[in-house]
This record gives C-alpha cells, structure tokens and sequence, in this order.
C-alpha cells in the first residue's frame, strides 16, 4: 500500500486565508457553508464576478458573519480553493490506495483521473485553475509535485534525481491542469479528446525527460 501520507501531508508554510479559524462544530459548518455558497457562485457565474455580498445572500447570512471569516473576496477564493486541493489530495490518496500502482507512472495516471473526477463532482473546483491569478499568494502545484516526488522515490526507488524528477513533476502538472480545465471549459461533462490529450501530453513530456520509466506501464 502506498504511503499516502505523503500526499496528504498539510504544509505548515502555507498561508491561512480565513480570518478566524472555526473551534466548534457549529462555527465549522458555518464556514463550510459560506465556501458551499461561494462554489455554487463560482460554478454559475465564473470567479471574477464573485462578491462577499454574493456569498452572504446565497448562504443566508448576514455581511459580518462573512467578513468574520474573510477580510475581502479574494481571502473568499484562496480559502476554496484552500478547501478544493485538500479534498482533491484525499482523492488522490482513495484512488492510490485502490489502485494497483504497478509503475510510478500509475501515480502521475492516477493523479490525473482524479482531476478530472473532482472537475465533474466537486462544486467550484475550477476555482482551483482558474482563481490562480487573483490568488497568486502559496503556489500550491511545486509544493504538491514535491510530495508526489518523494511518493514515487518512497514506492520505486531512485528513477530520477529528485530535484530534477520534482521539476518535471511540477511542469507535467501545470500541463496537465491546462488540459483538463480547458476539457470542461468545452463540455461540462469533460471534452473526452482534452482528457485523453492530456494524458498522451504528459506522458510524452515525462517519458521525453525522465526516461521510459515514465512510460513503462500500460496505462492509456
């Protein structure tokens, strides 16, 4: 069974975005209904057009009860999208321990089926591509291609430098990104030749770089 924990592993550098961090369960569920409503927002109307207001109308909740938590509406973005990776790292960490990881490319497969699976079912998931340029602040991907490196040197032993192997990670995961948002961009079911396309891309890019490791699996 693959060690997960190094997928799902907080980074403890990373910036808080909310303002006061829930200690109760009632406090936990207000917050997560603001996010419910943001992401219904994002899901409907795009990022850009998303406002405190907004958010509090749609949770039905009172304009403090949202400046309580988020000083302004991008901290409202960095906090889901906050919230969107860590449920898509629990994804990736199910998936792993499902799967039969044959070959380290498994993990990179894996990684992306997840994507585009949280894309069809997680609310305002696409805030995680998308919402990047307002919310510039804790560059999520090298951190999470960091401990997708150390899970495959963990599993499989040295298949590259991990600097290097961290850097080509990083890179195939931007790409990876582009593709599958851009998939449902285009059809919000998921463009199956976008998904398919960045799957071959990556493997390519991986394979190109690092060696037919990468590709070594026959993973589609």
């Amino acid at each position: 069974m693959p060690n997960v924990d190094l997928i799902l592993g907080a980074d403890p550098s990373r910036r808080r975005s909310i303002r006061t961090e829930p200690t109760q369960r009632r406090s936990t569920q207000r917050l997560d209904a603001l996010l419910d409503a943001a992401a219904e927002i994002v899901d409907e109307s795009g990022f850009e057009r998303l406002t405190t207001q907004m958010v509090a109308e749609r949770a039905g909740a009172s304009i403090g009860t949202v400046y309580r938590y988020f000083p302004d509406r991008v901290a409202v973005l960095h906090a889901l999208r906050e919230r969107s990776v860590r449920r898509y790292r629990e994804r990736v960490a199910d998936d792993m321990e499902r799967a039969d990881l044959a070959t380290w490319w498994h993990v990179v497969d894996v990684a992306l089926d997840a994507c585009a699976t949280m894309y069809r079912d997680e609310p305002g998931f696409s805030v995680v591509h998308a919402a990047r340029r307002e919310t510039a602040e804790g560059d999520i991907e090298p951190e999470f291609a960091h401990r997708m490196a150390r899970l495959i040197e963990a599993e499989f032993g040295g298949t590259a430098d991990e600097a290097e192997l961290r850097f080509r990670l990083g890179i195939s995961i931007e790409l990876g990104d582009a593709l599958i948002s851009r998939a449902f961009e285009r059809d919000a079911a998921g463009d199956d030749r976008y998904l398919a396309e960045a799957k071959r891309l990556v493997r390519d890019y991986l394979t190109e770089h690092l060696g037919e490791a990468a590709a070594s699996s026959n993973a589609a």
